[in-house]
């Protein structure tokens, strides 16, 4: 993503990445087997940019109106604990997850893909989506990911927020040079 000059101070503010799971962490599709197991795949590029974060001292937060025991493993894979599932005002958890971080709702990052998404979208310091989201979604949103969800596009925020904010460099020398 080009950074205009609008987005960078926002991005350069975030202290918190929020998403949506179906559809942002996911392609959106619901698996089910015969016996009623939900099935959800998730993208590994996604799962090492949410790590970077983490380490660059950036908190991660899922807030999905659905209930999945594979969100939750998801999250623990990854040492995600701020885990909210079915929310239905996710603005209001939100909000709440920044008065007990102690942050605005000017530092977060909030990426959603549906109407229940919107008003989180619209009230971050910067609201993504995803291009899969309908129009009227992506009209509210400061920026649409060039990749899809469940296919790169939370890497893609995780790479842009790390490299306008300096982390990159960082990111890079660890990886040339050794694990931390």
């Amino acid at each position: 993503m080009a950074l205009t000059p609008a987005l960078l101070d926002p991005i350069r503010r975030v202290r918190l990445f929020a998403m949506d799971v179906d559809g942002v962490l996911t392609d959106g599709r619901l698996y089910f087997q015969a016996d009623g197991i939900e099935i959800k795949a998730f993208n590994t590029l996604d799962g090492h940019g949410l790590k970077l974060l983490k380490r660059a001292g950036i908190a991660v937060a899922f807030i999905t109106g659905r209930d999945s025991p594979m969100v939750s493993q998801r999250a623990a894979a990854l040492g995600i604990t701020h885990v909210h599932q079915g929310v239905e005002d996710k603005l209001a958890t939100l909000r709440d997850l920044c008065r007990r971080l102690e942050i605005g709702l000017d530092q977060v990052a909030y990426c959603g893909d549906d109407l229940p998404d919107l008003a989180a979208i619209k009230r971050s310091g910067i609201g993504i989506t995803v291009p899969g989201a309908p129009s009227y979604v992506q009209a509210h949103a400061d920026w649409v990911t060039e990749r899809q969800g469940g296919h790169g596009a939370v890497r893609e925020v995780c790479d842009t927020l790390l490299e306008a904010q300096g982390h990159w460099g960082a990111v890079i020398d660890t990886y040339l040079h050794g694990r931390p």
